[in-house]
């Protein structure tokens, strides 16, 4: 069977909603609310791509996991256990590597495109 091209902005894909306190001890701070589409999922379930959307809040961030985001709208930073914040705004991509330790801090609600490869999955 042949594979089409996945084209976001013409596929439906699967939405997800969660409210992120729901996790024990992930939330620092606020009450973030997360709506997922995904838009692809191998096979094994390593490798995930989709659109994420979250309220503001700030987080400990997932591990066993290399991302890479693009922002579509809003403002966030990361801030690394030592304290570095990085801060991204809509039109802004970048990777956060498996081993990254800190936190996610979503200023003003913040829409992004995110692909994965989850180490966790296997």
């Amino acid at each position: 069977m042949t594979q089409s091209v996945i084209d976001f902005s013409k596929h439906e894909g699967t939405l997800g909603k969660r409210r992120l306190a729901d996790l024990p001890d992930r939330v620092v701070e606020g009450d973030p609310h997360h709506e997922t589409r995904s838009h692809f999922t191998s096979p094994d379930g390593t490798f995930l791509a989709g659109t994420w959307t979250s309220t503001p809040g700030k987080w400990h961030a997932f591990s066993d996991r290399d991302e890479f985001c693009y922002i579509i709208s809003g403002h966030v930073q990361l801030i690394s256990e030592d304290g570095e914040t990085q801060t991204f705004r809509a039109g802004d991509s970048f990777l956060i590597p498996n081993g990254f330790s800190g936190f996610w801090n979503v200023i003003e609600t913040t829409t992004k495109h995110f692909v994965i490869r989850d180490y966790s999955a296997k």
